[in-house]
C-alpha cells in the first residue's frame, strides 16, 4: 500500500506517518530528514539542498526527484511506503510515477502549526521561516488536494486532536476503503 501524508508543516505528518508505517509494516520515507542528511554532504547537490533549506524554501522539483526516485527504487519499498513530505506539488506528483492508494490530509490551522513548530526548537524553525514555508505550502501544495480528490483517494482528517485519536480515525478510514 502506498500512502501519502499531506498537511502543512507542524501538522503532525511525520508522527502519523511513523504510526502508519508500524501499523502496516511498510517503510516511512520522510523527505525532510532525507534532505537534511543530504544538506550535510559536501556535494553540489548537498549544497543546493542546504541553501534552499536555510532560506526556508522547498527543494527544487528536479533535485527532489533526483533524491526521492532512487530512494523509492530500493527493494525495501516494494511492498509499499508511507510518503511524508513528497509530493509537494502537482509536477512532483506526476514525476513520482507511483500508484497512490490513499492520501491522508491533516487539516491544521496556521496558528496551531506555528505554535507546534516553535515548540520543537529546530534551527530552521524561526517564526519568519515558518511563515514562509506555510505561505509556500498554501500556494504550491494545497492545490494538489483537488488532484487526489478527483482520483477518489483523498481522506481529510482533523489534525488538531490528540495523536492517538487521529491515528485511530486514519486506520478506520484506510480499512473501510481498502
Amino acid at each position: 500500500m502506498n500512502i501519502i501524508i499531506l498537511g502543512p508543516q507542524g501538522s503532525g505528518k511525520s508522527t502519523q506517518a511513523e504510526l502508519l508505517a508500524k501499523e502496516f509494516q511498510i517503510p516511512h520515507l520522510q523527505t525532510g530528514k532525507l534532505f537534511r542528511k543530504i544538506a550535510q554532504e559536501k556535494t553540489e547537490l548537498g549544497q543546493r539542498v542546504k541553501s534552499r533549506l536555510d532560506k526556508g524554501r522547498l527543494v527544487s522539483d528536479k533535485d527532489t526527484m533526483k533524491i526521492v526516485r532512487p530512494e523509492l527504487g530500493k527493494e525495501k519499498y516494494n511492498k509499499g511506503v508511507v510518503l511524508d513530505g513528497v509530493p509537494r506539488n502537482s509536477s512532483q506528483a506526476k514525476a513520482l510515477k507511483l500508484i497512490i492508494d490513499r492520501v491522508i490530509y491533516l487539516e491544521v490551522s496556521d496558528k496551531e502549526c506555528i505554535k507546534r513548530l516553535m515548540l520543537r526548537r529546530r534551527s530552521d524553525d524561526t517564526a519568519e521561516l515558518i511563515k514562509e514555508r506555510l505561505r509556500i505550502y498554501h500556494l504550491k501544495t494545497e492545490p494538489m488536494l483537488d488532484l487526489y480528490q478527483k482520483k477518489g483517494v483523498l481522506e481529510r482528517v482533523d489534525g488538531e486532536r490528540p495523536v492517538e485519536e487521529i491515528h485511530k480515525e486514519i486506520i478506520k478510514r484506510l480499512k473501510v476503503k481498502s
